[in-house]
């Protein structure tokens, strides 16, 4: 395998990632207040539904890996289902965005199936994407390098789409938000499909798989994850500090315009986030050559934390305070950035972990894990803001009382607090790939932190 990406190569990949992104980023930016305060759905309901999909989901996720790491093809086994779930999920994503014009229990029917559609779509798409990436170099530094070019489109892509969304979205529907959302949609989806095209066209595997290479069946998806201790670690690190991050971003809409009373905050606060995010991401190959890797994710909870102390100075000293938002904001996000480059590059190792483990190579079912955390802590967050807000008794479009401004801040900032101690402290206790795979310092790691290993496969 060729260990040297071209600059074209990067730079196609990467800009694939900003229409991916750009189809994702409303879903979960707004897809909460577009049910709530434009389709008229029941916060309770909305937060129900993301979860549910996200069972399927646990099913769904891995079972397209498999399918992806058993297609054979003179285009690879990633770009075709690039294109497929592209196109499929454009489709979908634009029906979402007319949930609006139903009313009754159709509504609530609808709202349903566009959202469980358009997780499973995505899905088809976004696997074999990320899955590329072990395919494209078995270099750590090249992989690091890679890594920055996708989340640094993807960060561009939130950046705008938190920033300017509400305001493109009260253009494009004339002061019609419910419109305003669809004709975004259409917009996104053409720009998606552009992107996918781009990245079918100039992202080549280093290597063509050998057509007679053993397939995977679906016990041998059970026993990759199963087997694979690392992955086990990683999906509860990512996973709780991606609630907390989406639980951020869930409730930022309401805390400004109801705790605060200053809507127009929010758009300063995604503003700050994104460019914090992107600078976290572009900046990521620096700072993990100034540190250690281990301290890596101590860094970026760490940020998030004093965010949350941010936040609450805030609230209880200088209420609005413009400059402690956007520090708050920009702390938390560039953590945020580092994490997101971070866990790229740390399913990569546990490809080949788990490669050494099992003498399967599945990048696909690795990465699907990606997938499924980046949907699930998104549908995690959305139910714990659908319940919550039911909870603190949020009323759209009201005046809220002192226990609901209450219980929005506790939201806000307490709950994502705990979650990202939480996953500060999994992996700490637990990670051992710190440097990237390596046979002899895993054994000695494995041996003495007590793991049993495997009889070992030749390799």
């Amino acid at each position: 395998m060729s260990n040297q990406i071209s600059i074209k190569t990067k730079a196609s990949y990467g800009l694939a990632a900003l229409g991916k992104d750009f189809a994702c980023a409303p879903i979960y930016i707004f897809l909460m207040f577009y049910f709530t305060d434009v389709a008229g759905l029941s916060a309770g309901f909305i937060g129900t539904i993301f979860l549910a999909a996200r069972i399927i989901d646990a099913v769904t996720d891995p079972m397209m890996g498999m399918i992806v790491d058993n297609t054979r093809t003179r285009f690879g086994k990633f770009r075709p289902w690039i294109v497929v779930g592209t196109l499929l999920n454009a489709v979908v994503l634009i029906a979402l965005f007319r949930t609006h014009t139903f009313e009754g229990t159709p509504l609530y029917i609808y709202a349903a199936a566009a959202y469980i559609l358009w997780g499973l779509t995505y899905t088809i798409m976004d696997i074999p994407y990320w899955s590329m990436i072990p395919a494209l170099s078995s270099s750590r530094e090249e992989r690091e390098k890679l890594v920055i070019w996708p989340r640094m489109f993807a960060s561009l892509a939130w950046f705008l789409t938190g920033t300017y969304g509400l305001t493109i979205i009260g253009k494009l529907g004339n002061g019609d938000q419910g419109e305003g959302f669809s004709n975004l949609a259409m917009l996104i989806a053409v720009l998606f499909i552009m992107s996918a095209f781009l990245v079918a066209r100039n992202v080549k595997e280093s290597v063509t798989v050998d057509k007679t290479t053993q397939r995977f069946n679906l016990k041998d998806v059970g026993d990759i994850l199963k087997s694979n201790d690392q992955l086990k670690v990683l999906i509860s690190s990512v996973l709780t500090f991606q609630i907390a991050n989406m639980i951020f971003g869930g409730f930022a809409i309401y805390y400004f315009t109801y705790a605060l009373n200053k809507a127009e905050l929010f758009s300063t606060y995604m503003m700050v986030s994104g460019i914090a995010e992107f600078i976290g991401v572009i900046t990521f190959p620096y700072i993990a050559k100034l540190f250690p890797r281990k301290n890596l994710w101590l860094i970026a909870c760490g940020l998030a934390i004093l965010s949350c102390v941010l936040l609450y100075v805030m609230r209880a000293f200088v209420p609005g305070s413009v400059l402690l938002i956007a520090m708050g904001a920009a702390a938390k996000s560039y953590g945020v950035g580092i994490i997101n480059a971070l866990q790229t590059v740390m399913l990569a190792d546990v490809v080949d972990y788990g490669e050494y483990k099992t003498g399967h190579r599945s990048e696909s079912v690795i990465f699907s894990v990606q997938t499924m955390l980046v949907k699930f802590a998104g549908a995690a967050g959305g139910f714990v803001v659908g319940v919550g807000l039911s909870f603190v008794g949020y009323i759209p479009n009201a005046v809220q009382s002192s226990e609901t401004i209450a219980g929005l801040e506790f939201m806000m900032i307490w709950l994502p607090m705990l979650l990202m101690i939480a996953s500060l402290v999994v992996y700490r206790k637990f990670y051992r790939l710190h440097d990237g795979f390596d046979k002899n310092k895993i054994e000695t790691a494995m041996e003495r932190y007590g793991f049993k290993l495997p009889i070992l496969l030749s390799n």
